[in-house]
């Protein structure tokens, strides 16, 4: 897989992708991760990428001409071009599942204070990553980024993410390890049972407890 990120800040990106899975998954070429900085795309002899909005308004709104000649140099038959932007679609463990199975993922990360309408046109999906507001989309990429890299073939075993939080509208059953007591605080006997029927449906159980504890609006899915 491939994922290119375009940004203005392309600095935010230099730890996160060079750490843990991430890394790991590059170093091993399971996914390819490049960073743009469409600033260098701008035909603005001051290499400007955003303008005051028509009608007026507060703020500064990006602009076409970088983004669009950004993505048009790298877009192939296989991308799939997605917008960050707060009005996009709930990203959901299963959009996740879906993205991990492109060749090719584009995400643009919007600034300022919003983007020309017209970058829309150029977008196969637009994500939102909840809903709050923040400076821009680059935290938004990052988060994207790494819940596709993790389902990658390779990167994780399988039955980590099978068993994650919100598959099957789900979240995840409590775990423990050593020691059986810590301050009082006991491991449930069923897991020292080695019964392995009583544990799997001990975790069901204890996975739609917490479930309709936490987050009942899953379960009504």
């Amino acid at each position: 897989m491939k994922i290119d990120i375009l940004t203005l800040f392309p600095e935010m990106f230099e730890n996160v992708f060079s750490s843990s899975i991430i890394k790991r998954a590059v170093d091993e070429e399971k996914v390819e991760i490049n960073i743009h900085n469409f600033r260098e795309y701008s035909k603005d002899p001051h290499h400007k990428v955003d303008d005051t909005p028509y009608g007026g308004g507060s703020g500064m709104v990006l602009t076409c001409q970088p983004i669009f000649d950004c993505v048009e140099s790298l877009k192939t038959k296989d991308s799939l071009t997605i917008l960050l932007t707060p009005d996009g679609i709930p990203y959901k463990q299963e959009i996740a599942y879906n993205l991990a199975t492109k060749k090719h993922i584009i995400l643009i990360c919007g600034h300022y204070e919003g983007f020309d309408e017209r970058i829309r046109s150029i977008c196969d999906m637009e994500l939102s990553i909840g809903d709050y507001v923040l400076t821009g989309g680059e935290l938004a990429s990052m988060v994207i980024t790494d819940s596709i890299v993790r389902l990658l073939p390779g990167v994780i075993e399988q039955a980590s993410h099978q068993n994650d939080s919100f598959n099957n509208n789900l979240l995840d059953y409590p775990t423990y390890t050593k020691p059986r007591n810590f301050r009082g605080l006991e491991v449930p006997s069923v897991l020292l049972s080695g019964d392995h029927k009583k544990i799997e449906e001990y975790r069901k159980n204890e996975s739609i407890k917490r479930t309709q504890e936490r987050r009942p609006d899953l379960l009504e899915k």
